[in-house]
C-alpha cells in the first residue's frame, strides 16, 4: 500500500490493526470535514438545524444517492444498519404464523432484533443454513430459498456477512422473491466501500447500510434505502415533526418526512459522507480495493497452508473483497487466543465462533501493507501450537 495513504489516517501506528470491518476507521481529511460541521453547527444551532438543515441534509442525501445508484427521496440517513434493520422490523404488519427468513450467517444484533419482533407478533423466525465451504453462488441461493414456505413474508440475508464475511448473491434472491411476491431486506452494513453498489438495479425492497466502515465517513452514518413501491409500509421508530410535515418542514418525501429528523441531533457524520466520497475518488480506490483484495488472497493462501483447512470458499471477488475468515483448528482457549495476538503481537483481529467453529477475520483496508499479513501469519505459527484443543 502507499505510505502516503497509510499516513493519512489516525491508526496508532504500533497496532497492526486488521479489523477495519468492526468499526471503521476515517482518514483526517474526513475527519476535518466532520469537524467542521460541528464547529458550524454551533456557532448558530437555531440557523444550522432551524433554517439550512433540510437544504444541507438535501445535499448529503443526493451525494450518497448518486454513488449507490438511487434517487435521492428513497434513501435516509440513520444512525447505523441495526437502526435501519430495526425500522423496517418494526413496521411489517406481521401475523402470527408469519415467517421471517434469513442466513445463518446474520449479524448477531439482527438476529435479536427479528427474534425479539417475531416473539412480539407470535411470528416465525427462521435462520437457514448456507453451508461452509461454499462452492457457487447457485448453491448459496438454493440452500437459502431451500427455507421458503408459503408462509415466508420477508428475506432477511447480508450483503457481506459479518460473522463469515462471505458476499451472498442477494440480486438473484432478490429477484426470485419479488416473483414470489416475498419482500427483501438486504444488511449491507460491509458493502458501501467495499462494493460498486446500484440499489435500484439490485432489486431490494429495503436496504440499509453503514458509510461509516468501507466507505470511510465518520461512525454515526448510515443509511436506510426503500424502493418507491413500498415506502409507505414504513413506519418511524421516533414519531416527529415529520409525521404531520408543515409547507415548511416537508421534504416532498413522507418516506424523507418521517425518518430524517427525530429530534435535536448532530447531522455532522452524515453531512461528512461527502467529504468521504470525495476522498476514495481522489485516491482511486477501485484500485485501493484491488490491491487489498491481492493482499488478503495470499493472506487467506498462507493461513490455509499454515493450519491444513480447507479455504472457505473459491478465492475471487464474486464471494469476497477486503474482509475474510481463515478457518482454524478447534481452540481450546479462542478469547485467550485473541488477548494474545493483541498483548504479545499488538494485532488487532477478531477471532469468531460460529456453528462451533473457528475462524479468524481478516480485514485489509488502503492502509495495511503486506508487513501486517505476514507479521500476522508469523504470531499464528508461535500461538496456534499453544491454543490448540
Amino acid at each position: 500500500m502507499d505510505t502516503e495513504l497509510r499516513s493519512l489516517f489516525f491508526l496508532t501506528p504500533e497496532v497492526i490493526f486488521l479489523n477495519h470491518g468492526s468499526f471503521g476507521a476515517c482518514p483526517r481529511p474526513v475527519l476535518e470535514d466532520y469537524q467542521a460541521w460541528q464547529l458550524r453547527l454551533e456557532r448558530q444551532p437555531v440557523e444550522f438545524l432551524g433554517r439550512e438543515f433540510r437544504t444541507l441534509m438535501r445535499a448529503a442525501r443526493q451525494a450518497l444517492a448518486e454513488h449507490v445508484g438511487a434517487d435521492r427521496d428513497d434513501l435516509v440517513y440513520v444512525p447505523n444498519a441495526t437502526h435501519g434493520v430495526n425500522i423496517v422490523a418494526r413496521s411489517l404488519a406481521l401475523q402470527p404464523g408469519d415467517e421471517v427468513l434469513a442466513s445463518d450467517h446474520e449479524y448477531g444484533a439482527c438476529d435479536r432484533t427479528w427474534q425479539f419482533i417475531c416473539q412480539q407478533k407470535r411470528a416465525k423466525y427462521v435462520r437457514q443454513a448456507v453451508a461452509l465451504p461454499v462452492k457457487s453462488e447457485d448453491e448459496m441461493l438454493d440452500q437459502v430459498w431451500s427455507g421458503v414456505t408459503d408462509r415466508t413474508k420477508l428475506i432477511f440475508i447480508s450483503h457481506i456477512s459479518s460473522p463469515t464475511a462471505i458476499r451472498f448473491p442477494v440480486e438473484a434472491i432478490c429477484a426470485r422473491a419479488r416473483q414470489h411476491g416475498i419482500l427483501t431486506l438486504v444488511d449491507g452494513a460491509h458493502a458501501p466501500g467495499q462494493l460498486e453498489l446500484d440499489l435500484d438495479g439490485l432489486g431490494a425492497d429495503f436496504y440499509t447500510g453503514n458509510c461509516h466502515k468501507w466507505l470511510l465517513a465518520p461512525k454515526g452514518a448510515g443509511f436506510l434505502f426503500a424502493r418507491r413501491q413500498v415506502q409507505d409500509l414504513i413506519q418511524p421508530l421516533v414519531v416527529s415533526w415529520g409525521y404531520q410535515a408543515a409547507s415548511d418542514f416537508t421534504t416532498g418525501s413522507r418516506f424523507v418526512d418521517l425518518l430524517e429528523w427525530t429530534g435535536t441531533h448532530d447531522p455532522a457524520a452524515a453531512l461528512a459522507v461527502s467529504a468521504a466520497l470525495r476522498f476514495i475518488q481522489a485516491h482511486d480506490w477501485r484500485k485501493v480495493r484491488e490491491q487489498c483484495h491481492g493482499l488478503l488472497r495470499q493472506a487467506l493462501i498462507d493461513i490455509s497452508a499454515l493450519t491444513g483447512l480447507p479455504l472457505v470458499c473459491p478465492l475471487d471477488r464474486a464471494f469476497f473483497i477486503q474482509m475474510a475468515v481463515a478457518e482454524l483448528p478447534r481452540l481450546r482457549d479462542l478469547a485467550g487466543l485473541k488477548a494474545a495476538l493483541y498483548d504479545r503481537f499488538r494485532i488487532e483481529v477478531p477471532l469468531i465462533d460460529w456453528n462451533g467453529r473457528h475462524f479468524i477475520r481478516i480485514s485489509v483496508q488502503g492502509y495495511n501493507t503486506r508487513d501486517d499479513l505476514d507479521a500476522l501469519l508469523d504470531a499464528m505459527r508461535v500461538l496456534l501450537p499453544e491454543f490448540a484443543a
